[in-house]
C-alpha cells in the first residue's frame, strides 16, 4: 500500500492581503509536499483562510459590508496566491464552508458529552487583533505579548477544561520528543505548560460572526477551537487515511495554539494527535521588522513580478535555516541567485549543452567505460537523493540545496579539470564519456531541484526529454539515453543585472 502524507499550512486570518510571511508558509509547505509525491507518498496537502471572529466582524462593519461578501473577497486573494505561487495544493478549506461548519459542531457535541465543556462566565483582558484571551502576567506594557491592545470583557461563557489537560501535555512531549521543533521551541512550551493552564473560555456572546454553539445559539463558538480543526473537516471521507496529520507547518506567534490547546481538544475529543507541529520564524526588511505603518511590508508579487517565481521560491527557501528568523535583502537575493543558480547550476548546463551541440552531432554521446573520476562523481549524484530525504525528514530545507550546490560545484570542477574542449581533438571517446557524465549529473540535480524550482526543473528535464521524474529514476537503472537528439541550447538561469543607479 502507498504511504501517506498529510501536510498543512495554517489557515490565514482574512484580514488583509496576503505578504511574505503567508507566500514563505505556504512554498515551505509545498517544497515538503511535492518532495513526498516525487518519493512515492500519496500526499495531502491543505491550505485554507481562518474567517471568523470579531475581528473579521469589525473589518465588515467599518468597509460597510455584509460579512460573508467580505471574507469572500479577502478569501479570493489567498486562493489566487496558491496558483500564483505554484503550489500543488490538493485542497483549499475556509471556515465558512459548512463541511467545515458540521465538522466543528459535531466535536463540540462530543465534547460536552465527553465532560470536557461546562457553562460559566469569563472575566479577563482579550485581544481583538490576535483572537486570543491573556493573563494579567502575560501583558507588556499594558498590551498582549504581540503588542496588540486588549481589553477587560466579561459574559457569559462556555469553557474548555484545558487545566485538567496539564500533567497530560507534559506527558504526552515527553513520549514524543519529536511533537515540536525546532528543539528551542519545544523547551519553551513545555515551560509555558509548566507554569501552570487555566480552564479556556471557548465561546463568545458579543458578537455573532462565528460558527453557532450547538443548542445554545446565543454563543458562537472561540475562533481558535474552530479553526484547528480544519485540519480535520477537510479530509471528509479520507480521514481514516490521513489523520493524524503528519505535518504542520506555523508561524512561531501560533506555536501555543497548535502545541497546547490543539493536542488537548484533540485529546478531549478522542482523536489522534499530529505527529509534527513545525514553528518557523519571522522575516525582517533589510534588518527591520516588518509592519505597516514603517511602510516596509514585501509584496511578494513585486518580487515575482521583477525577478520571476522559481528565483523567488528558491530564495526563499535558500536564505535562511528553516525555523530560524530572516532577514530579506535585495542585495542578498541577486548574489544568493547569481553566485548558485545561475554561475554554478545554469553554467553547467549550458556549457554542456553547448559542447555537445557543437561536437556530438546534437546528440547525448555513447559514453566509454568510466575511470574512477566518473565513478565517484556519479556515485556522489545518485548518492545525494539519501542525504536530501534525510534532510527533509528534520525540515532542513536550506540543507536540501545545499547537497545539490555542491553536486553542481563538484560538476564544475570535474568538467574544468577533465576540460572536454581539448579533448576534442586529442582523445574524442573520452570527451564524450565526460560530457555523458555531466549530462548524467544534471539529469539528477534537474530531478532533485523539482520540488524547489517546479518549473524551470521541468524545462530542463524537458530539453534532456526526461520522461522519468520520480525520485525512483534518480538511480544509473533510469541513466540518461545516448544518442538523445538536443534542441539548440537554452539559458535556462538568467542572471540578474544588477541596476546601476
Amino acid at each position: 500500500m502507498q504511504k501517506k502524507f498529510y501536510i498543512t499550512t495554517p489557515i490565514y486570518y482574512v484580514n488583509d492581503k496576503p505578504h511574505i510571511g503567508h507566500a514563505y508558509t505556504n512554498i515551505v509547505s509545498d517544497v515538503i509536499a511535492r518532495f513526498k509525491r516525487l518519493d512515492g507518498y500519496d500526499v495531502k496537502f491543505l491550505t485554507g483562510t481562518d474567517e471568523h471572529g470579531q475581528k473579521v466582524e469589525k473589518s465588515a462593519q467599518k468597509y460597510s459590508i455584509q460579512t460573508q461578501e467580505y471574507v469572500d473577497k479577502i478569501a479570493q486573494n489567498f486562493i489566487n496566491l496558491t496558483k500564483d505561487l505554484n503550489l500543488s495544493n490538493d485542497d483549499f478549506i475556509r471556515t465558512t464552508e459548512n463541511r467545515h461548519k458540521n465538522f466543528v459542531q459535531s466535536v463540540w457535541q462530543k465534547l460536552i458529552n465527553n465532560n470536557q465543556i461546562y457553562l460559566g462566565k469569563y472575566s479577563g483582558w482579550y485581544s481583538i487583533r490576535d483572537e486570543a484571551y491573556f493573563l494579567e502576567s502575560e501583558l507588556v506594557n499594558g498590551n498582549a505579548p504581540s503588542g496588540a491592545p486588549v481589553e477587560w470583557i466579561e459574559e457569559s461563557s462556555y469553557f474548555f477544561r484545558l487545566e485538567s489537560f496539564q500533567q497530560k501535555l507534559l506527558n504526552f512531549y515527553k513520549d514524543n520528543p519529536d511533537f515540536i521543533h525546532p528543539e528551542s521551541r519545544k523547551n519553551e512550551v513545555i515551560s509555558f505548560v509548566k507554569s501552570g493552564l487555566k480552564d479556556l473560555s471557548v465561546s463568545r456572546t458579543s458578537f455573532k460572526w462565528g460558527i453557532k454553539v450547538p443548542n445554545d445559539e446565543n454563543h458562537v463558538i472561540y475562533v481558535w477551537l474552530d479553526a484547528l480543526f480544519n485540519y480535520i473537516s477537510a479530509l471528509n471521507e479520507n480521514k481514516a487515511s490521513f489523520w493524524p496529520a503528519n505535518l504542520h507547518v506555523v508561524g512561531k506567534d501560533i506555536l501555543r495554539f497548535h502545541t497546547v490547546y490543539w493536542p488537548a481538544f484533540l485529546m478531549a475529543a478522542d482523536l489522534p494527535i499530529p505527529k509534527r507541529i513545525f514553528a518557523h520564524g519571522w522575516w525582517t526588511n533589510n534588518g527591520e521588522k516588518i509592519s505597516k505603518s514603517l511602510g516596509n511590508v514585501i509584496d511578494p508579487y513585486n518580487i515575482i513580478e521583477k525577478y520571476g517565481l522559481d528565483y523567488f521560491r528558491y530564495y526563499l527557501i535558500r536564505e535562511i535555516t528553516f525555523g530560524n528568523d530572516g532577514n530579506f535583502s535585495e542585495d542578498s537575493f541577486i548574489e544568493k541567485i547569481n553566485s548558485e543558480l545561475v554561475n554554478k547550476i545554469g553554467n553547467l548546463i549550458f556549457r554542456t549543452v553547448n559542447l555537445i551541440y557543437k561536437n556530438c552531432e546534437q546528440k547525448i554521446p555513447t559514453p566509454d567505460e568510466f575511470n574512477e573520476k566518473d565513478s565517484k562523481l556519479l556515485t556522489d549524484a545518485y548518492g545525494a537523493i539519501f542525504k536530501i530525504r534525510n534532510y527533509l525528514d528534520e525540515q532542513s530545507l536550506k540543507q536540501m540545496l545545499e547537497v545539490i550546490i555542491v553536486l553542481s560545484n563538484n560538476a564544475n570542477v570535474f568538467i574544468d579539470e577533465e576540460a572536454p574542449w581539448k579533448l576534442k581533438t586529442t582523445d574524442f571517446k573520452r570527451m564524450c564519456t565526460v560530457l555523458y557524465v555531466i549530462s548524467e549529473v544534471i539529469r539528477i540535480i534537474a530531478l532533485l531541484l523539482q520540488p524547489f524550482i517546479p518549473h524551470t526543473a521541468e524545462n530542463i528535464l524537458d530539453y534532456f526529454k526526461i520522461k522519468q521524474r520520480s525520485f525512483d529514476a534518480v538511480s544509473k537503472s533510469h541513466c540518461i539515453n545516448p544518442g538523445t537528439v538536443l534542441n539548440e541550447p537554452e539559458i535556462f538561469f538568467k542572471k540578474i543585472e544588477i541596476e546601476k543607479n
